[in-house]
């Protein structure tokens, strides 16, 4: 193993990263600042393939001003890092695809997944394998075995059962705490108040200054910390805007950018023709729950845990670690939330194989009935309901009765 990376976190989209690689000219992997995208690749990557970031003004320059230049002085295979400061590429590399280029000719990383996805279906469609990275997963960090989409199913649960480590609410709020960012993790930053601060000033001072020049960063801090204290919850961009002292329009741009560079992501609701009566509103959520802990400034797990905001921040503990899960396999991930204007609420819904699969997430340890009273308005779906579940602070895997299991946190 190469000297720098002795703390290296095996990650679980490697066997598929090597598999398309066998099939697929270019592979474009987006994701959050700082997930360990171009480590992952240099770990698993064979030693001829060449390095190039665009981090370098220089190369940055190059790629911009003569881009077929710059293909021609850096061979395949390549790894291109930070591809999104040249846009001008796609179309050089899409010509290089069309005149022959072999499997694995081109890797691609990059930290703005909605820039990489519009250039690469601009250029790219059909010619490129795009996959998206986010932070450590519970399980990458903690388990072990074969990474496969959570599923609310018995056999797939109880198998984890004996993959992962079992944490109490203890060591969960731990986890969430200290969050899945793979440079904290690993042991090569152990201060995580520095960690964290140092996180922010980066991505504002490069990749929202780059979608916002002349942005005030203090205010735009401030506004990341307002989005903070919401994670897990409805979105009020109202709230949000009113915290910071800017106006509504902005706070939506400011949001688009978060969106954009992949700090935030959203829970659309459930509805269909059949149900009349669904809120409109999207759910928001943190990639990484340590980020939350930091910028809402608790100090400790302990503290977390009796916060008033260990409910929320549970929930966006959970609902990012399922998306995780589908993610790193390369899948598609279909979750929402329910709510109408009667205040039923179901927390998560997964549509998957052709079933609706409603789930609570709760901090209790001892589940009961009344939390899963919001199930039945998908009676009411023109899809059928299956499994059902009470995701939460549990340690042992049960069932509450025949259609609704109760999963401990630490099994996804």
């Amino acid at each position: 193993m190469p000297e720098n990376q002795i703390n290296y976190i095996t990650r679980d989209m490697e066997s598929l990263v090597l598999e398309l690689t066998n099939e697929y000219s270019c592979i474009l992997i987006g994701g959050p600042r700082q997930v360990g995208k171009t480590t992952m690749l240099k770990q698993i990557m064979d030693p001829d393939r060449h390095i190039v970031s665009l981090d370098d003004l220089n190369e940055r320059n190059i790629a911009r001003t003569d881009p077929e230049m710059f293909l021609s002085v850096h061979p395949t295979p390549m790894l291109i890092d930070e591809v999104q400061y040249a846009p001008e590429l796609f179309s050089y590399i899409k010509m290089a695809i069309d005149n022959g280029a072999p499997a694995g000719s081109f890797w691609l990383t990059g930290s703005q997944s909605f820039r990489l996805m519009e250039l690469a279906q601009e250029s790219l469609a059909g010619r490129t394998a795009i996959l998206h990275l986010t932070s450590l997963s519970q399980k990458e960090i903690y388990g072990s075995g074969v990474n496969k989409p959570f599923s609310v199913d018995v056999k797939s649960i109880a198998a984890k059962n004996q993959e992962r480590q079992v944490g109490d609410a203890t060591e969960i709020y731990r986890r969430i705490f200290e969050g899945s960012l793979p440079g904290h993790i690993s042991g090569k930053f152990t201060n995580r108040e520095i960690f964290y601060s140092s996180y922010l000033q980066t991505y504002i001072s490069r990749d929202v200054k780059e979608e916002i020049p002349g942005i005030d960063e203090t205010m735009f801090l401030d506004f990341i910390r307002a989005a903070a204290c919401r994670a897990g919850q409805m979105l009020n961009v109202h709230s949000i805007a009113s915290d910071v002292g800017v106006s509504d329009d902005t706070a939506k741009r400011w949001l688009h950018v978060l969106e954009k560079s992949d700090i935030i992501f959203y829970l659309s609701p459930y509805s269909n023709n059949l149900l009349k009566r669904t809120i409109k509103t999207k759910k928001m959520y943190f990639f990484d729950t340590g980020l939350v802990a930091y910028l809402t400034k608790y100090s400790t797990p302990d503290i977390l845990l009796n916060g008033s905001i260990n409910g929320t921040i549970l929930e966006n503990y959970v609902v990012a670690e399922i998306r995780k899960t589908y993610l790193n396999a390369g899948e598609e991930c279909y979750l929402h939330y329910y709510r109408d204007k009667e205040n039923k609420e179901i927390d998560l819904i997964i549509e998957r194989d052709g079933l609706l699969h409603p789930l609570e997430i709760k901090k209790a340890s001892t589940p009961t009935l009344s939390m899963i009273s919001g199930f039945d308005v998908l009676k009411k779906a023109s899809i059928p309901t299956g499994m059902g579940g009470i995701i939460c602070l549990k340690e042992k895997f049960t069932a509450l009765d025949k259609d609704t299991l109760v999963i401990p946190v630490w099994t996804i």
